[in-house]
């Protein structure tokens, strides 16, 4: 009798304990999180490797010692006589898992281990063994706790639920020793007769797990690398007459489990995999949306599924009208069956509108996720009402959009915003551009709960399509927050997808999903009308250009020169497709260069100039922090000085409590015009403090 290791995921301890219990009857186990020892025989050892569907390791340990320091954990690893269990002609590997006080570094916890064990052998004038990481002969693995430590072979060689019949996978793989504790605590593994379906099988795991476990097939029974198959200590006949048993215990042939899923090339995959496991036949392919779906049997069942989870945040956007949908076809034709769902997304799940019958805790890979049941029984079948109109927040956008009805009918633009934090509750920005549309989240308040928040941008994301008609795939996602420095200017994604909008006669492209703002600021729709108004025949400069949208409209004012600065080459750039897409003529500058202390020793000079800097920066490409409150008067000083006779300035900011130094500006010989309220458009007056304007004229 030696002692045996055997670890699991978080959430499967219970499980696991039920079938070490199973297949070893009289072992006496001691438990810790993750984690199951016992006193038991090679042929328990090997058992629990061939027959085991939730363990990840089984370990046969070989010393137990003190590790508080690197000489003790050493001493430790040179208790074991090495050369009783392998060669010096023999590779190794050593997996280490743990930290303490004094081993900090599980890769330094693994060189001393491997150092004891070389230097046995060197010792006894020995070869020494070789690392070998992929496919060792002889796999030690170390579990440090606290100041102890578990030195022993991995007698899998590699995590059990590496099944070895996998072909292919989705983009987010479900491990198959998740799959099984999923089955298990779904209840279908106390009925194998009954109907089981998987409507989001991607590449088939539950579905081939369960042809496993309805087959009585070994789980292990595929692999061919084992850790123990060259240890010295290796029995080989024990082994043998295990697998021998397990082929001859194995039933022919499953029915009632089905598999589905609305991409035909995962159907695909799934059908290789369960072709290569043996179990093609024993499950019923097909391709549909789980949201049309209907049973595939008159008898009820159980549905277990691994759903997406929406881990990045602009998968929310097409996933929650999904869920949406799901649940009420859940209700419409699922009647009698019981669903089993896991996802690390709780809020996600309950979008479904089902209740809940038992929820646990899992994790799936380093993903905390929860299972969750349900029973659709008749009280749990019953429609909610779900008509936007009596949502609050569909109802408030139902009449922002009717109030916008004419105003949108007359001015000539594709773009434009349609709500802006009006409940206190739904706390977002959201702007059409074209078909599509654009959420922007406010950092919450504090007084309002993480929970609380996401629920109600889970509520905006299922009302939006309906309400404007655009579809969940053709909204962009994006949390907004104060920004700092270069965290303006931080990308979101980098599909770099382009789209062109227009406004007021021109065309711009916009980018909705790379960055947090798109492109084009739509509250300074009536100011680039004011640009264009004024260019006529003038040099215009524009100053902290972003994508050029000022440039553009003062060219198609008749500007007699447009130059266009910015510290950023990827929005001046942008800026170039943009006056390349309009047509324009006429000479245009683009000039990179930091826009804070450009004007200080610039000697060009303008008649007009725009000037729409930040509230805050303190990027590593400028010299010093900028701050418009503190700096405004400088930056405008140094624009005094590039100004022509009668020459005139457009400065604007979006700054919160900004305050105009109007006193230093007279001094400089400006006349001051306040034009805020006329540079506010239709579609922002609810908050007409979102920036505020200056015409100052000499």
């Amino acid at each position: 009798m030696n002692t045996i290791l055997v670890t699991t995921s978080r959430g499967l301890d219970e499980l696991l304990k039920q079938e070490i219990l199973t297949l070893c009857p009289d072992a006496q186990i001691k438990q810790a999180p993750g984690m199951m020892q016992f006193e038991g025989s090679k042929e328990d050892a090997y058992r629990l490797c061939l027959w085991s569907r939730l363990a990840n390791r089984v370990i046969w340990v070989l010393a137990t010692g003190k590790a508080n320091d690197a000489d003790a954990l050493y001493d430790t690893a040179m208790s074991v006589d090495w050369q009783l269990h392998m060669a010096s002609s023999h590779t190794l590997s050593v997996q280490f898992i743990g930290t303490n006080f004094a081993i900090k570094n599980t890769q330094f916890g693994a060189v001393k281990i491997k150092d004891a064990i070389v230097d046995q052998f060197v010792e006894q004038g020995l070869a020494r063994p070789s690392v070998e990481r992929k496919l060792p002969d002889f796999p030690v693995y170390a579990r440090l706790q606290r100041d102890n430590v578990i030195i022993g072979l991995d007698m899998a060689g590699a995590s059990l639920h590496q099944r070895a019949y996998r072909q292919q996978t989705g983009d987010a793989p479900l491990k198959e020793h998740i799959a099984c504790a999923m089955l298990m605590r779904s209840g279908w593994t106390e009925n194998t007769e009954a109907p089981l379906t998987d409507i989001m099988c991607g590449s088939g795991t539950i579905a081939i797990e369960a042809a496993y476990i309805a087959r009585n097939i070994a789980p292990g029974m595929k692999r061919q690398f084992w850790g123990f198959n060259k240890w010295l200590g290796h029995e080989a006949a024990i082994w043998d007459a295990l697998v021998e048993s397990a082929l001859a215990s194995q039933k022919p042939a499953a029915t009632g489990i089905y598999a589905a899923d609305s991409s035909r090339k995962m159907v695909s995959i799934a059908k290789a995999n369960a072709d290569f496991a043996g179990v093609f036949s024993d499950i019923s392919f097909s391709v549909q949306d789980a949201t049309k779906s209907s049973p595939p049997t008159a008898v009820p069942g159980f549905v277990v599924s691994n759903p997406p989870y929406g881990e990045r945040l602009g998968e929310l956007t097409s996933l929650i009208p999904l869920f949406n949908d799901w649940g009420k076809r859940f209700k419409e034709a699922w009647k009698g069956w019981h669903v089993t769902l896991l996802s690390s997304n709780r809020d996600l799940l309950r979008v479904l509108k089902l209740r809940a019958s038992k929820d646990y805790a899992m994790n799936n890979g380093k993903l905390e996720c929860r299972l969750v049941n349900y029973a659709l029984n008749e009280e749990n079948v019953v429609q909610f009402n779900e008509d936007a109109g009596d949502h609050e927040f569909a109802n408030r956008l139902k009449k922002n959009l009717k109030r916008l009805k004419s105003w949108i009918k007359k001015t000539d633009t594709n773009c434009y915003r349609i709500y802006d934090a009006d409940l206190p509750d739904y706390n977002v920005a959201i702007d059409r551009y074209d078909d599509w549309l654009v959420v922007q989240e406010y950092a919450p308040p504090k007084t309002v709960s993480e929970d609380k928040a996401r629920k109600r941008l889970q509520e905006v994301l299922l009302y939006l399509p309906t309400v404007t008609g655009v579809s969940p795939k053709q909204i962009a996602l994006k949390v907004r927050s104060q920004q700092k420095g270069t965290k303006q200017y931080e990308k979101f994604n980098q599909t770099g997808e382009m789209m062109t909008v227009h406004e007021n006669g021109a065309q711009f492209l916009v980018n909705l999903t790379d960055y947090l703002d798109t492109g084009l600021f739509l509250d300074h729709r009536n100011t680039r009308q004011k640009v264009m108004q004024l260019a006529k025949g003038k040099d215009v400069l524009n100053l902290f250009s972003y994508t050029g949208s000022v440039s553009v409209f003062a060219a198609k004012g008749g500007a007699k020169s447009v130059t266009t600065v910015d510290m950023s080459k990827t929005y001046l750039d942008w800026a170039k497709k943009n006056v390349a897409l309009n047509k324009l003529q006429g000479p245009h500058a683009f000039i990179q260069a930091d826009c804070t202390t450009w004007l200080s020793d610039h000697k060009g000079k303008y008649d007009l100039i725009f000037i729409d800097p930040p509230s805050f920066s303190n990027s590593k490409r400028m010299q010093s922090t900028w701050d418009v409150q503190r700096d405004h008067i400088m930056m405008l000083t140094h624009a005094h000085k590039c100004l022509n006779e009668k020459g005139t300035i457009i400065f604007s900011n979006n700054k919160r409590g900004f305050k105009l130094d109007s006193a230093a500006l007279e001094t400089l010989g400006f006349e001051i015009e306040n034009i805020t309220k006329e540079t506010i458009p239709e579609d922002f007056a609810r908050k007409g403090n979102i920036h505020q304007c200056w015409v100052l004229t000499l």
